[in-house]
């Protein structure tokens, strides 16, 4: 770069630095617009409001909370009464604000009386409760099911039921459903491994694979099958003498193929699924099949359309 300085320029052109590179390479000094400086310099105040009104900075073992204020609605569970709140801004905040704006809205709460009143075949028969039920009812599986029986309702095999099939342990009706969901299930099974020889477990257990055609009838099925309807294994109290099981127990249907405990359909081989039953059969169920009852944890309402929605799921229709 030279010392060497340009002409000055006209004032409606273009301005220059002034200086000028191997003679006549000239650098413009096109100064940003008034309003884009203008705009940045409120950006920059906005941002110093913005700081002090939201949660921001941290200071010391705290940080800056902010002075904006949540306005939300919420119903006394002890007296059923609507109540005020307001707290700080933070996004639990927003999430309770909108939970209580839509818990309030005059149509969800209109639709909510017309379930409540309804019967489950009245609600069947009107398309629009159907549908309240099924984005209501959504929800509240998400909330308080979803955990156990995955977010369609598939279930696990070995710990929590499907309810998209068609078999229920304890009935698929509506109001067993509803019986279930208010008072809880626990299943249980006795251990049969210290009364059972290790060739009788594994007699059973393939009795058990031929009554779902899993297995070819065999003299070991023939022995099972004694085992299982006779005073040695009295199997047939609790799963019934076609082992179609009992709902009133909670005992499983064993001649369909729908396994709820034991993974027979992961199984290749005719030993890996004996080895899969007769490990239940050993060990029992006891304490590992536990649904909690929610008629202390829900409102009587969302229990009824927690129960149309389980029906809804299509494993009971």
């Amino acid at each position: 770069m030279t010392d060497k300085t340009n002409t000055p320029q006209p004032s409606d052109a273009v301005q220059t630095t002034g200086h000028a590179w191997d003679g006549d390479l000239q650098e413009y000094n096109n100064p940003l617009p008034r309003w884009w400086l203008w705009s940045f310099y409120g950006t920059v105040v906005f941002s110093i409001f913005y700081w002090f009104i939201y949660p921001s900075w941290p200071v010391g073992d705290t940080w800056i909370k902010g002075f904006g204020k949540v306005e939300y609605t919420t119903v006394d569970k002890a007296t059923g009464k609507e109540q005020e709140k307001k707290f700080r801004w933070n996004t639990r905040a927003l999430l309770l604000e909108a939970l209580g704006n839509a818990a309030n809205d005059p149509q969800r709460k209109e639709m909510l009386a017309k379930v409540q009143a309804a019967d489950y075949e009245q609600i069947a028969k009107d398309p629009k409760m159907v549908e309240f039920v099924r984005s209501v009812g959504k929800g509240l599986f998400g909330d308080n099911c979803a955990a156990c029986h995955g977010g369609g309702g598939q279930g696990v095999v070995g710990l929590y039921p499907n309810l998209t099939d068609d078999d229920w342990l304890w009935g698929g009706s509506i109001d067993k459903i509803h019986e279930t969901l208010m008072q809880g299930r626990r299943g249980f099974m006795p251990a049969f491994g210290q009364v059972l020889k290790p060739e009788q477990l594994d007699d059973v257990a393939e009795y058990v694979l031929t009554l779902s055609d899993e297995a070819p009838k065999s003299e070991a099925s023939e022995r099972g099958q004694a085992i299982f309807q006779g005073q040695v294994g009295g199997c047939y109290y609790c799963h019934g003498a076609d082992a179609k099981g009992l709902p009133v127990l909670g005992s499983a249907n064993l001649t369909d193929k729908i396994w709820t405990i034991a993974n027979v359909p992961a199984q290749k081989t005719l030993q890996d699924k004996k080895a899969a039953i007769k490990e239940f059969v050993a060990k029992g169920v006891n304490n590992t099949r536990i649904m909690p009852a929610w008629q202390d944890r829900l409102s009587p309402t969302d229990v009824k359309l927690l129960a149309v929605y389980v029906y809804q799921l299509g494993g009971a229709q």
